[in-house]
């Protein structure tokens, strides 16, 4: 499936919309985690590059681009302010606070209700907005309870610093802490072909109706060796990426991806799997295989 034959443009038809609150966005959107240097650490080695897939997203439909502040950290936010600010009116910006760096690959949580209104001001300032359309908390901190973690996500919205509140990296429990506290509108959780260990918070998610945003969605793993993966990707002239996220939007009508890349043909490739549909024997065989 070559991506220059495809329609690339997204649509609220090709692709179907879930609710972020009172918004709605298209359930392709953009992961703006890889446009940042090696290790997630620093600025890209193109930065011009970085600019223009940013550009590039939202020119064929995407409503929801997602970063962090640890992104960089700092990078991922500024280049997303800088390539498209102002916004479009419907262009959703969803963050994330509660990790902290300290070198490339280096990831600590800290979810002190200081660190947490730190992290969100800084990225209310770093994107030029005055509420944050949907902010994430990126992963518990054991030494902080997750209430005070999630109540002080709850202060910020209701200081009208942030619109939305999603989590991210929870559990079922955990979800369901968060739910006792604050209106939570999506999930982001690790899932994909060959890591399915979220596939009860999923099953939740699509019982009220939350987004589930899968991260790390291009992963086959040995599935793309000869196995399924492959086979189904030959069938369709598709690259193993492409079945990935095709299985991905086929799954659960709650799920939102946001495969993050640098580099637009990449992006591009990555989007045209929003337009091809995996038969239900295909759908069936990667349901029933696993990495």
């Amino acid at each position: 499936m070559a991506h220059g034959t495809t329609q690339l443009e997204l649509t609220d038809e090709t692709v179907g919309t879930l609710a972020i609150g009172e918004r709605r966005v298209r359930r392709f959107g953009y992961g703006a985690m890889r446009i940042t240097g090696q290790g997630i650490w620093g600025p890209p080695p193109d930065h011009d590059g970085a600019v223009a897939v940013l550009r590039r997203a939202v020119e064929l439909g995407v409503n929801l681009i997602d970063t962090a502040d640890s992104y960089g950290p700092n990078v991922s936010e500024e280049l997303i302010a800088e390539a498209l600010h102002p916004y479009p009116e419907d262009l959703v910006i969803a963050t994330k606070g509660g990790l902290t760096r300290s070198g490339p690959g280096q990831w600590s949580p800290d979810g002190s209700p200081e660190h947490l209104r730190e992290a969100c001001e800084g990225s209310l300032r770093r994107l030029g907005l005055d509420t944050i359309e949907l902010y994430q908390h990126h992963r518990p901190d054991p030494e902080v309870s997750y209430q005070t973690s999630i109540g002080t996500l709850k202060e910020l919205q209701d200081e009208g610093k942030i619109r939305n509140i999603g989590v991210s990296n929870v559990s079922l429990d955990q979800l369901e802490t968060a739910r006792e506290i604050v209106d939570v509108v999506s999930v982001q959780n690790r899932f994909n072909l060959v890591d399915r260990s979220s596939e009860d918070v999923l099953a939740r998610c699509e019982e009220l109706g939350i987004a589930f945003i899968p991260w790390f969605p291009l992963a086959a793993g040995d599935l793309a060796k000869g196995g399924p993966v492959e086979r189904i990707a030959s069938r369709h002239d598709a690259s193993p990426g492409q079945v990935a996220l095709a299985w991905l939007l086929a799954r659960s009508p709650v799920m939102l991806l946001i495969p993050g890349t640098s580099s637009v043909d990449h992006f591009e490739e990555n989007l045209a799997a929003a337009s091809f549909r995996l038969s239900e024997e295909e759908l069936a065989e990667l349901a029933s295989a696993s990495g």
